[in-house]
């Protein structure tokens, strides 16, 4: 098999943009990452759309379709990837696969999202889709409850305190505030988190990442085609998974481990030639603080119940031992859920070629983005390596 090399990226700010539909927002991430790519557009042969709930929100389906023909590409191959939260990553998976298999020379991934148009209670609707509708949702949960479930459970069996695990919100937006494409520039201390309101007990306000809008893409091509690029610095998609778990959390034997991310980590890892002291910098899906530090113990970076000292430490820092969510994570730079997996990997991208500022890490080579649906239900891991 073939190697697939990220030569292209392009995203739009995460807000509340009242003035762009679906269509603007990706349409204008995936011309800005072709033009970063310096290729033509009539050079993309295949577009994988990733998003959520455009079917339930916006009343808008067939995506693909619809930007191909947006980007003046009809007749391009086209379609909508969805996997809940984990439909970003899941799009780059299917678009990796792709390019791997040498089927197509050079295609789109792309993540959009657009919520802040719809109610609040149509967004957790929307959002509660990704667990079982029958069993869970019509219960009465919604997605905040089923991760409190999980944020007092990891507190009850490893006996760990709130406030060291809210830390994590503190720090996302120390990252964010120097992100142009944050949702939220504002630093937060402890105490801001800690005396936010309660969403579900004991999840706080603060501790929840924010319903935005945004898409971001990326240009993915063989290497015989991104060799012929004039490139400084070449970015190597050189390892995709995705794993399931059992959806429903009551079936599960240890709401405190996410087997899918475990899972599609190996497999990653196997693709990438590569193992968890080789990572230099990492993305993780903390859509709540709890799960910022779960992550980091079912990827291998810290013992179970134990990932908070990693935080606690300064570990996560740019200049610690594994920088995480150097750009300020879903809790600060946003989660445009369908979009998420993307700009993980965008921000991965920015930092490998040396473009993130204030808050680039020093010298690093291979990154990592996991991108959790639902609360575990798929997981996507996307390993980037960079290449001279």
């Amino acid at each position: 098999m073939g190697k697939a090399y990220i030569v292209g990226i392009g995203a739009t700010k995460i807000d509340e943009h009242w003035e762009k539909g679906i269509r603007d927002l990706m349409t204008e991430a995936s011309l800005r990452a072709i033009q970063d790519a310096g290729i033509s557009k009539k050079e993309i042969q295949g577009i994988f759309v990733g998003n959520m709930s455009s079917g339930y929100l916006q009343g808008q389906e067939h995506l693909g379709s619809l930007l191909a023909t947006w980007l003046g590409l009809p007749g391009v191959a086209a379609n909508k990837v969805e996997a809940a939260c984990a439909s970003g990553g899941a799009a780059v998976h299917a678009a990796y696969l792709a390019v791997k298999s040498g089927l197509y020379d050079c295609v789109l991934a792309v993540g959009v999202e657009k919520l802040t148009d719809a109610p609040t209670s149509d967004a957790t609707s929307a959002l509660i889709m990704a667990e079982d509708q029958e069993y869970v949702a019509f219960a009465g949960f919604s997605f905040v409850a089923l991760n409190a479930l999980v944020y007092r459970e990891y507190m009850r069996r490893f006996g760990v305190r709130q406030e060291d695990i809210a830390l994590f919100a503190v720090h996302d937006h120390k990252y964010a505030a120097n992100n142009p494409l944050a949702q939220y520039n504002k630093p937060l201390s402890l105490e801001d988190v800690l005396k936010s309101p309660l969403v579900a007990d004991p999840i706080r306000l603060l501790e929840s990442a924010p319903l935005g809008d945004g898409s971001a893409a990326l240009v993915i091509c063989s290497e015989e085609k991104a060799r012929r690029l004039n490139k400084d610095v070449f970015v190597e998609l050189a390892g995709s998974a995705l794993a399931t778990d059992i959806l429903s959390l009551h079936d599960r034997p240890d709401l405190t481990t996410l087997s899918a991310t475990v899972k599609a980590r190996s497999m990653a890892f196997k693709q990438a030639g590569i193992d968890v002291n080789d990572i230099d910098i990492l993305e993780v899906h903390d859509a709540f603080t709890v799960l910022g530090v779960i992550h980091l113990e079912d990827l291998g970076f810290a013992k179970k119940g134990e990932g908070w000292k990693l935080l606690k430490e300064g570990q996560l820092e740019k200049d610690g031992k594994i920088p995480t969510n150097t750009m300020g994570g879903l809790k600060a730079r946003g989660h445009p859920v369908g979009a998420t997996g993307v700009y993980q990997i965008y921000d991965l991208v920015t930092q490998l070629r040396g473009d993130a500022g204030a808050n680039q890490v020093p010298d690093p080579e291979i990154g990592l983005a996991q991108n959790v649906g639902g609360v575990g239900g798929t997981v996507a891991i996307n390993v980037v390596r960079r290449v001279r």
